[in-house]
């Protein structure tokens, strides 16, 4: 599913969440953080809100934006768990935030799935401490 929204100076944040008792995995990953028609050449600083390993919130930097040096920025799919915020931290916009939304049925493995279990499948091998 592919994901889009836009950040301005009267919609600051966005946030993306799912239905807690759906028994699924979901993965959002972020491609490409830019600025639209009509923003100013001023510093655009986008955040993303989320919680860390211990359940804490906190907000990281993922793009600063500028019209005349830095209008574009891909993040190369950058993966993100759910529920998660993105918020104009500085900067007017419009900056507009694409990307997509990978749902994983857990228990049954439909047959739509097929495809994509046989890329699951080719793990790397795990890496081995460096021999001293």
């Amino acid at each position: 599913l592919l994901l889009g929204c836009e950040l301005t100076a009267s919609t600051k944040s966005y946030t993306f969440q799912v239905d807690e008792e759906d028994d699924s995995d979901h993965i959002l990953a972020l491609s490409v953080v830019c600025l639209t028609d009509g923003a100013k050449d001023e510093c655009n600083v986008v955040e993303v809100i989320g919680r860390n390993h211990e359940n804490q919130e906190i907000a990281v930097p993922v793009a600063n934006l500028k019209l005349s040096c830095q209008p574009l920025l891909s993040l190369d799919n950058f993966k993100l768990q759910p529920p998660v915020t993105f918020r104009l931290a500085a900067g007017s916009g419009p900056v507009h935030l694409a990307g997509w939304h990978r749902i994983m049925h857990r228990e049954d493995a439909s047959f739509e799935d097929d495809d994509l279990s046989e890329e699951d499948e080719e793990e790397l091998p795990p890496i081995m401490p460096a021999k001293k």
